[in-house]
């Protein structure tokens, strides 16, 4: 059966055949913008907005700011889809994309992908701040070419270096405030940067076979399984060394170390888990999992921790 429908032959069907397509291609549009990592872009920059002003709420960065960013992200990542369709159709966790089953036409996504991008990062720049809009742009150039285009496919440090981009979301929501770029600002950076490498080589270790049979020189395909589950245990140890400063410098308090430390203690099991256990074959989405919500959680409570006194302040009298 034909993707497009011919509404003609049969008005009433025909109608509802064209509205049920509608509402797929849209869930298609959705998909394409990677709905679930811009929401994580999104909550950190939302964290760098707040921690940038405590006790004033910065509603034009917590809205227009948001939504341009969230915007350009998707962008980004719709970008991405476009690039990697041929090898997305070959993996068994990508064959389901809309490019690769049909869902949506390349000149579509490509038109979709060019109309979010202008939009959010007009927005950024005429309602937010230029400096907001600039570093929005280099994170998507950095992502959408740079990493996708390039480093994906020319060498295994490509997460590490590439992950550059997927760290600004904190950047840009405090810059989105402030009008600059603060130190405690590129704390929040330096997080999710160090946090990106074993984040993403857990699922390079469950999808190994996929990545090679495609050509993508993961750092599983390049250098095996033990040496990328050493590398994730170094890289959780810095991660957890790197997630102290925060206190060390002054920027937050005994509320967040606390958290920082049993977040970071379980973190390291599963570097050491990942270790002791090799033929665990569901430890490395385990791990993958819980690095996600050991993120969240992370900025949740970076977040309670600088607006704690503010809450309790009225309380206190």
């Amino acid at each position: 059966m034909s993707r497009y429908i011919d509404a003609t032959s049969n008005p009433a069907t025909g109608a509802t055949a064209v509205l049920q397509h509608a509402v797929q291609h849209w869930r298609d549009y959705y998909e394409l913008t990677k709905p679930g990592v811009v929401a994580l872009m999104v909550f950190t920059a939302l964290v760098g907005e707040l921690l940038a002003s405590p006790g004033a709420i910065p509603w034009t960065a917590l809205t227009l700011g948001n939504l341009g960013i969230a915007l350009a992200a998707g962008s980004a990542a719709a970008i991405n889809h476009l690039v990697d369709r041929r090898i997305d159709a070959r993996m068994k966790r990508t064959e389901g994309r809309p490019l690769p089953t049909g869902g949506l036409r390349t000149r579509d996504a490509s038109l979709f992908a060019g109309v979010l991008g202008l939009a959010g990062l007009s927005m950024l720049y005429f309602l937010v701040n230029p400096l907001t809009a600039w570093l929005t742009f280099g994170s998507l150039i950095g992502y959408a070419f740079i990493y996708t285009l390039f480093l994906k496919r020319a060498t295994p440090q490509n997460i590490v270096i590439g992950g550059a981009a997927g760290a600004a979301p904190p950047v840009l929501g405090w810059v989105a405030v402030t009008g600059s770029i603060d130190p405690h600002a590129l704390l929040l950076f330096l997080i999710i940067f160090t946090w990106t490498p074993p984040h993403f080589w857990a699922l390079a270790i469950h999808r190994r076979e996929e990545y090679a049979s495609v050509n993508i020189p993961m750092l599983p395909v390049t250098h095996g399984d033990r040496f990328t589950r050493w590398q994730i245990l170094f890289y959780t140890v810095l991660l957890v060394g790197v997630t102290l400063m925060p206190f060390a410098t002054g920027m937050s308090g005994w509320v967040y170390l606390v958290g920082a430390v049993g977040l970071g203690a379980r973190y390291l099991w599963f570097g050491y888990a990942l270790l002791a256990r090799p033929d665990d074959r569901s430890l490395p989405m385990k791990s993958f999992g819980f690095s996600i919500v050991y993120l969240m959680a992370l900025f949740a409570v970076l977040l309670l921790d600088a607006y704690l006194p503010v809450i309790l302040a009225p309380l206190l009298g």
